[in-house]
C-alpha cells in the first residue's frame, strides 16, 4: 500500500482566482486529473490523496488542489450556495490553468464540488469518480453521527485533538487502526489555524435562508442530475458513518451514465482505506475501462 514516503516530487503554485487564492500541487503526465479533497477538518488536497498520487502520477497529470476554505488556498466560503461557490472556483482555476476538459476526482465535500461542476458546466469534464460525496439526500434525513461529529468541531468548547481524533477514528474509517497518530496531529494543527477558526468552510447553514441553502445542496433534487450524460463512476464505503450509502443509489438511480460500486468494510475515505482497490479502479475507469 502506498504511504506518504511514496509521494512523487510535486510542483507547488498558487494561482489567482476572482481575487481568491488556490494552492495547487501537481505531478505527473498525461490526461489531466483534477483530485478533488473532503471537508473534515484540517483537510487538504495531497494529504487526502497521499496514497494515490503517486500511482495515478504513472498514467495521467495529476492536479491537488487545496479547496477554497482549506490548507494554504484562501479561508471562507460562501455559506449561501457552499457547493456553487465552490464549483465557480475550481472552473476558474481550470481557465487559470489552461485546461478546457478535465477528469474529475471528488471525495465527500470534494465531490460535492465536482458534480456541482459537472452539472453547471458538462463540457469541461470528461469523466467523474465521486466517494462518498456530499449532498445525495443528505437534507432528507437526521444528520449521521459522524457528519455531526464534523459539523460541531469549531462549536462547544472548540476544537481539540480528541475531537479530531474521534471523527477520524470513530467516524471516518472502518479501521481506526489504519490512521497513523502523525496524520491525526498534522490535520490537528493545520484545523487550528485561526483564519478557519473565524471562518470554519464547514457547518450547518443558519438564519432565514437556511432551508434554501439545504435545498440547493441537495443534488438528488436537481432537474439537470438525470440529464447528465458525463460518464461517473461512484465508489461508496458500506460502512460509511458521514454520508449514508444509501446516496450512492440515489444517484444511480437518476444518473443515466453511472455505475456504482460499494466497497466492503470501508468507512467515509475508500482512497485511504481501500488505497490499492482505489488506485486500480480509478486509473482503469479514467482511462475508458468500464
Amino acid at each position: 500500500m502506498t504511504t506518504p514516503t511514496d509521494l512523487p516530487t510535486m510542483q507547488e503554485t498558487t494561482y489567482d482566482v476572482d481575487g481568491k487564492k488556490i494552492f495547487v500541487a501537481e505531478t505527473g503526465d498525461g490526461p489531466p486529473v483534477v483530485m478533488l479533497h473532503g471537508g473534515g477538518p484540517g483537510a487538504s488536497g495531497v494529504s487526502n490523496y497521499v496514497r494515490n498520487i503517486a500511482r495515478l502520477a504513472e498514467r495521467y497529470r495529476v492536479i491537488v488542489p487545496d479547496m477554497p476554505g482549506y490548507g494554504r488556498s484562501s479561508k471562507g466560503v460562501d455559506g449561501a450556495d457552499p457547493f456553487g461557490y465552490l464549483s465557480g472556483l475550481i472552473r476558474g482555476l481550470l481557465d487559470e490553468l489552461g485546461l478546457e476538459k478535465v477528469h474529475l476526482v471528488g471525495n465527500s465535500y470534494g465531490g460535492a464540488c465536482a458534480l456541482r461542476l459537472a452539472l453547471d458546466a458538462p463540457h469541461r469534464v470528461d469523466r467523474m469518480l465521486l466517494m462518498g460525496p456530499a449532498g445525495a439526500g443528505t437534507t432528507r434525513a437526521v444528520p449521521t453521527r459522524g457528519m455531526k461529529s464534523l459539523l460541531s468541531y469549531y462549536t462547544g468548547d472548540g476544537p481539540s485533538r480528541l475531537k479530531l481524533e474521534t471523527f477520524i477514528r470513530n467516524y471516518l474509517v472502518f479501521n481506526a487502526a489504519s490512521v497513523p497518530d502523525s496524520a491525526i496531529e498534522d490535520r490537528y494543527q493545520a484545523s487550528i489555524d485561526p483564519e478557519v477558526i473565524a471562518s470554519p468552510p464547514a457547518k450547518l447553514p443558519s438564519g432565514p435562508g437556511a432551508l434554501r441553502t439545504l435545498w440547493k445542496s441537495d443534488f438528488t433534487r436537481d432537474p439537470r442530475l438525470s440529464r447528465l450524460s458525463v460518464p461517473t463512476l461512484v465508489l461508496w464505503g458500506a460502512e460509511d458513518k458521514v454520508n449514508r450509502p444509501s446516496g450512492a443509489r440515489m444517484l444511480a438511480d437518476r444518473m443515466p451514465n453511472c455505475d456504482l460500486y460499494l466497497v466492503a468494510n470501508t468507512g467515509h475515505w475508500v482512497q485511504f482505506e481501500r488505497a490499492d482497490l482505489f488506485n486500480r479502479i480509478c486509473s482503469d475507469f479514467l482511462a475508458g475501462h468500464r
